[in-house]
């Protein structure tokens, strides 16, 4: 039985923990959490009534003999929390996405797990997502041909959600400091960065070049980001792809989790996919005959699959998690290694410095020894200046908007959560 220890109680505890939960192989026996209180009412509503509690996450490594850490941090504390269990001769590691707020504290990450000879796992859950695991088989089965182009937009979106504090979510994922990008392109983006490569069958990109807009003065959207894959020979033909963040915060769209969801459309030599939905995933636009979880057209016909997948987006969670699991009982290599983890960094920054230097940039260019220099360090955008100004007239609107909608009859999340995980 594997004993594992949680760092973080915060809010994605609640979609992390059900992965050990569903499993005959581990033993949750400890957590550390700043936050008494907050780690206990997480614990109770888990049923893990007598699971210890520590308010100092090295006197919890210390004292427990654990097997896996689980580390769901701010990012800027992976590095030293992963540093100091890998140093107490914790076997396996996990640490949330993004890996680290800088590509520097990536390697040294990497670094001390190699040494301590450390399973060392990235965590990024929507490569697990079902449906995702089903376009993925398709695409390798060829039944686009070879593909040439995705894209991918991310809506935030309004409607009921998943209770947490926007305060508290946010606040540090606008510090460049602690989070190592914005709440969207980094932060989140992780993910879809993620579906980039693995998707498209590549393990880095070419050269970016994006336009990051921060119209609300808070965090980084609107987005736009386009690429280029590197070219496999010189009778292939290119292959790009794009991603769009924006925002529409009037709109009535209730999930059960995060207020936003995922569109992706992959092009190919021989047909087009669409991939519909992923965060919000099992909400009312998952049940119209409109919204399938994937669309494939090719041989001049249009075909739909993975209606029978749950599309509860919790279970990628759990995929992951126990994909680190088998790893650790059976041995093998995690999804994601550290590598992986720190290039998934690498392709979240890129579209900050392009924007900054209002520039194309390569992949090359995002090194420890460019972020020492400064050639490449994400800048600070948000100051409470800027929200005084912008900020505060951009979020006046969208209150106006949404009172003229609720007379109308617009539903929203004034209206009392109505999901449970």
């Amino acid at each position: 039985m594997l004993k594992v220890g949680l760092i973080g109680c915060g809010v994605i505890f609640n979609l992390n923990i059900q992965g050990y939960l569903f499993s005959p192989d581990v033993e949750v026996v400890a957590v550390a959490d700043t936050n008494i209180k907050n780690a206990g009412e997480k614990l109770d509503r888990w049923g893990l009534r007598t699971t210890k509690i520590y308010t100092d996450y090295k006197e919890m490594i210390d004292k427990e003999d654990l097997d896996i850490v689980d580390i769901l941090t701010p990012h800027h504390l992976h590095a030293p929390m992963a540093e100091y269990a890998a140093k107490a001769g914790v076997h396996g590691i996990s640490v949330q996405k993004p890996m680290a707020h800088t590509i520097t504290d990536c390697e040294r990450i990497i670094q001390v797990c190699k040494e301590e000879k450390v399973v060392l796992k990235s965590f990024e859950n929507f490569r697990f997502y079902p449906p995702y695991l089903k376009a993925k088989e398709l695409l390798d089965q060829g039944i686009i041909g070879t593909p040439l182009n995705f894209r991918i937009n991310t809506i935030g979106t309004g409607g009921p959600r998943m209770p947490y504090s926007l305060l508290k979510s946010y606040l540090w994922r606008v510090q460049v400091d602690k989070c190592g990008g914005g709440p969207l392109v980094y932060d989140d983006g992780i993910h879809k960065f993620s579906l980039a490569l693995w998707l498209m069958d590549e393990e880095r990109v070419d050269k970016l070049y994006s336009w990051i807009d921060y119209f609300s003065a808070t965090v980084d959207f609107p987005a736009n980001i386009i690429w280029k894959y590197p070219s496999k020979g010189t009778n292939d033909p290119p292959r790009y792809g794009s991603m769009e963040f924006c925002q529409g915060p009037n709109i009535y769209y209730p999930s059960n989790f995060y207020a936003c969801d995922e569109f992706i459309e992959i092009s190919g030599t021989k047909g087009i996919m669409w991939l519909n939905q992923c965060t919000s995933g099992g909400n009312f636009v998952s049940k119209t005959p409109q919204y399938p979880p994937i669309v494939v057209f090719s041989d001049g016909e249009v075909k739909t699959y993975g209606e029978d997948l749950p599309r509860d987006w919790r279970y990628s969670f759990i995929g992951a998690t126990q994909n680190f699991i088998k790893v650790m009982k059976d041995g093998g290599t995690p999804i994601y290694t550290g590598e992986q983890g720190r290039d998934l960094c690498i392709f979240a920054k890129m579209p900050y410095i392009s924007s900054q230097q209002q520039r194309e940039v390569s992949w090359e260019e995002i090194t420890p020894e460019n972020e020492q220099n400064k050639s490449c360090v994400v800048e600070e955008f948000f100051s409470k200046r800027k929200v005084l100004g912008k900020g505060i007239g951009y979020l006046r609107r969208v209150g106006k908007d949404l009172k003229k909608g609720i007379k109308q009859g617009l539903e929203h999340e004034k209206l009392k959560y109505e999901y449970d995980l």
